[in-house]
């Protein structure tokens, strides 16, 4: 399997790089991904953005291909994790489906840390079916940032769960799994983004060597 094509922000020389992966229906260019990319670049930050087999494949054959095995999905992270070795200091993650694979290979890779966007910790409507025991061992510096109102894992389910203290949550008031509010709940979409982009960049700071 051959590295992936990115899709790159910000710039080359950054302390650290940010391999950022999309979730399972939409691709790595939608406005979510462009508004995160982009936000972390401003920072300073570079930012790699790729697709998986399927959804690259959406591009050319026209089908609403469903996501690859999950040995594939891991493979590609690989593949994308050995295409940016040597380059300094790397974090990878993703959207929900992203950003759990990313983390299913995080400890094997050495890499600095993980940030995972709206983590599916259950499929919706099914809270038994937790997606969670590699997270109560991961040793690899963790950021989940997840909507309160996420049906992948709501604040109140997740508080309750057994996670490693490598984990760190970050709350996105009334998000959902796009972490969007409600227009009730007083937050906005752009402040969501913002307080999402300020909290992964935060952790890119605090992951990098000294």
């Amino acid at each position: 399997m051959t590295a992936p094509d990115f899709l790159v922000n910000g710039p080359a020389d950054a302390p650290a790089s940010f391999i950022f992966a999309h979730g399972a229906g939409a691709p790595m260019d939608t406005s979510f991904m462009n508004r995160i990319a982009e936000g972390i670049a401003t920072a300073g930050f570079r930012v790699l953005r790729f697709e998986f087999p399927y959804m690259a494949g959406r591009r050319t054959g026209g089908s609403k291909r469903p996501p690859d095995r999950q040995s594939v999905l891991l493979d590609t992270w690989r593949n994308a994790i050995a295409a940016t070795t040597g380059n300094g200091a790397l974090v990878i993650g993703g959207k929900s489906m992203g950003g759990r694979m990313a983390s299913l290979v995080a400890d094997e890779s050495g890499i600095n840390g993980v940030i995972c966007l709206g983590y599916p910790f259950h499929p919706p409507g099914k809270p038994d079916k937790l997606r969670t025991e590699h997270l109560k061992s991961i040793i690899s510096p963790t950021l989940i940032l997840q909507g309160e109102r996420d049906p992948f894992g709501t604040r109140a389910e997740v508080e309750s769960y057994q996670l490693s203290e490598a984990v760190t949550l970050e709350w996105v008031p009334d998000g959902n799994h796009d972490l969007s509010p409600r227009k009730a709940a007083g937050q906005t979409v752009e402040t969501n983004m913002a307080r999402t982009v300020t909290a992964a960049v935060t952790f890119l700071e605090n992951v990098i060597p000294r």
